[in-house]
């Protein structure tokens, strides 16, 4: 029987730990430069990841274009829910990290590279100017924010409208197109699986490096930062449950309680997409919503809204510029809330896929990422609280979709 991610993660904490102990726990009994190579694999893992950061959300942000089933005005008040659920999320993240400031003297046993990156001062022309790649593939090749969503939106939303108008011809050449699109998009989401699958031999080289050389002592500004995010994913909740309360005819006790097996099966499985025919079962037969309403909110929506995803990669972000003492101006927060709503789109429904799309939320400000290798160990736990939030904030906009007034 196949252990499944977590546990295995669970068992690589154990024993990197043992190992870390046995190395010299902080006083090293064998030559420094051996114990180094065991973060070789973690190494490669995160180039994986930040390599696949950017096509994933290319291919995302046009799959979603171009499959998306919005219509008329209940897609429109989708997209606006979605969005504004994701822009709360982001803000109170950033909002906790900058109270609490969980990363503030922490140190997490990673060399900073030498060679900083060149950031420049973020201001209204940069960005304007930076729009605009000088070619196609250079926002892919350099991890460029801003232009990467240029080109994707301006691709997504031609293909969008080419397809409207084949249909209405009753057309059909937009399906080759279509068809491609999902193609690579589940070809990169079937690399991603595979990386995924190395994360607990990453962990354990992470772990057992980090104990041999340093102690314990760098965990413990991890735990300041797990305990940041549970607040913050709790002020989300409360947030959903206000919406609920005040924008739909389902009151939040009824709510959770027709939600509970939805919520449990995210937080096993950490994965959306696992649990969206329970989560639409719970909409329909325990709450009471229309089919309708419950199928654009979860099957829809849940394809590209992840608010605990992009709650989570803002609030790392600030947690590993507190660390590094690189601090993050307004201008530059205002980039992580973009990009974290751009990569969120991108986060696959797969146990883990935020790690990839958090590269890009580091690159964009400057920070680097290497010290995503070092959340990995805590990430197990996390992603599994982010999912929850994730379908419990699905589940909320099919509720504010179905309205004020009860099915009759």
């Amino acid at each position: 029987m196949k252990l499944p991610l977590y546990i295995q993660i669970v068992i690589a904490l154990i024993i990197a730990a043992i190992v870390g102990i046995l190395l010299g726990a902080g006083h090293p009994i064998i030559d420094k430069g051996i114990i180094e190579h065991l973060v070789l694999p973690c190494t490669l893992i995160i180039k994986a990841l930040r390599t696949l950061a950017t096509p994933l959300i290319f291919l995302a942000i046009l799959h979603t274009f171009i499959s998306a089933d919005l219509p008329g005005k209940s897609g429109s008040k989708l997209v606006f829910l979605l969005m504004s659920n994701t822009v709360v999320a982001i803000i109170i993240g950033l909002f906790v990290s900058n109270i609490l400031h969980p990363g503030s003297g922490g140190k997490l046993g990673i060399a900073t590279p030498t060679e900083k990156p060149n950031v420049k001062p973020l201001d209204p022309w940069s960005l304007v100017s930076d729009v605009i790649p000088d070619s196609i593939v250079k926002p892919l090749v350099d991890n460029n924010v801003i232009s990467l969503i240029f080109v994707a939106l301006a691709f997504g939303i031609v293909l969008r409208a080419i397809k409207t108008e084949q249909m209405a011809k009753s057309q059909t050449e937009y399906q080759t197109i279509e068809r491609i699109i999902s193609l690579l998009f589940d070809a990169v989401i079937r690399i991603l699986h595979w990386v995924i699958k190395l994360v607990p031999l990453a962990v354990f080289g992470i772990v057992s490096k980090t104990i041999a050389l340093q102690g314990f002592e760098p965990f413990q500004s991890l735990g300041a930062f797990v305990l940041a995010v549970l607040l913050a994913l709790t002020l989300q909740t409360i947030y959903y449950l206000i919406r609920l309360r005040f924008g739909t005819w389902v009151s939040p006790r009824k709510f959770i309680i027709g939600a509970r097996d939805a919520l449990v099966s995210a937080f096993c499985t950490a994965s959306s997409t696992a649990t969206m025919p329970i989560t639409f079962d719970c909409l329909v037969n325990k709450i009471g919503l229309r089919e309708s309403s419950a199928s654009l909110g979860v099957l829809v929506g849940g394809n590209f809204n992840h608010d605990g995803t992009a709650l989570y990669e803002a609030m790392s972000a600030l947690f590993i510029s507190q660390v590094i003492g690189q601090h993050l101006t307004l201008a530059q927060q205002l980039m992580v809330v973009l990009t974290s709503i751009v990569a969120s789109v991108g986060a696959a429904g797969i146990p883990e896929a935020g790690l990839v799309t958090m590269t890009l939320v580091l690159t964009s400000v400057g920070l680097p990422t290497e010290y995503v290798a070092i959340l990995i160990t805590i990430d197990w736990f996390l992603d599994r609280c982010r999912t929850t939030i994730n379908v419990l904030g699905d589940m909320t906009v099919s509720a504010l979709i179905d309205g004020k007034k009860a099915t009759i």
